[in-house]
């Protein structure tokens, strides 16, 4: 089913480039367009967790650089019978965790910084037993390309209004841009956008908390992990990245008021907390 998401996401973003490039250029930028959506979609399923690590500065960090870490991942790795990830930690204050690559033999963990700081031993565990629980689920392909395709939407809608600004647009060669189209553009991408994010199902969390808590072994120290990341999320902002990335991270780093909650990419995370809570006490 997520190979359906992934191809169906590639085919939207195929679609909105090629009606904006039209939109843009006339004949020649559905053209141009056409050959920039081939090459995004090549993109995106090869090489979008590349480049979303790198957006957040992320490095890789070996056994002998950071040994405690690499031993949490190890034995959570195991736990959920996956292969050994690539571990990478993000130059960020802001305390969060996300998780990538095409499939469970290409995955990497990206943690930042502050969460090794403000975190113990045993809530980072719950916090990377749920990104491996997105692994072993095979959520991440689809996370990532969604992140790298609002990206690209969002790019259209700046190029697009800057263009309007700059006087692209107007031409009198009727095989030339649509000013109308654009004005529609550079409402509909930043929506397009927003929507494909909302299209990774949010139930997706509440069973990477399920796992989290298996492979841990603590549901009560990936409650209490959220409850701090959550916490922490409305007070240290994340320097780096895009909100296009958002849906990527165990909680929401760029969280806003409540208009922006309405289009969440997570669910509330006072229910997360409710249902490790309950897991804990064996009913459920």
């Amino acid at each position: 089913m997520n190979r359906v998401k992934t191809a169906m996401l590639l085919a939207t973003l195929t679609a909105i480039l090629v009606w904006f490039g039209q939109a843009l250029g006339g004949r020649e930028g559905l053209v141009m367009a056409l050959g920039f959506a081939v090459v995004m979609n090549f993109a995106s399923y090869w090489w979008s967790d590349k480049i979303v690590l790198k957006m957040y500065g992320a490095q890789e960090v070996d056994e002998a650089q950071a040994p405690e870490l690499y031993s949490i991942v190890r034995n959570l790795a195991q736990a959920g019978q996956i292969p050994m990830p690539k571990v990478y930690i993000i130059p960020e204050e802001a305390p969060n965790a996300f998780a990538t690559g095409r499939n469970p033999q290409h995955a990497a963990v990206a943690i930042t910084q502050g969460l090794l700081r403000m975190l113990t031993r045993e809530e980072i565990a719950g916090v990377l037993g749920h990104e491996l629980g997105h692994v072993r689920n095979r959520d991440t392909l689809i996370m990532v390309v969604a992140a790298t395709l609002a990206g690209a939407l969002s790019m259209l809608a700046n190029i697009a209004q800057w263009g309007m600004i700059f006087g692209g647009g107007r031409s009198s060669d009727d095989e030339g841009s649509n000013p109308l189209a654009l004005i529609v553009g550079i409402i509909v991408a930043p929506l397009a956008a927003m929507l494909i994010q909302m299209s990774i199902s949010r139930s997706r969390e509440y069973l990477a908390d399920e796992a989290g808590a298996q492979f841990s072994g603590n549901p009560l120290a990936l409650a209490s992990a959220l409850r701090k990341i959550q916490g922490y999320a409305e007070q240290v902002p994340m320097h780096h990245g895009s909100p296009a990335t958002a849906h990527l991270f165990i909680i929401n780093p760029f969280a806003g008021g409540n208009f922006a909650k309405l289009f969440s990419t997570h669910p509330p995370t006072e229910e997360r907390i409710a249902r490790l809570e309950a897991l804990a006490a064996g009913r459920r």
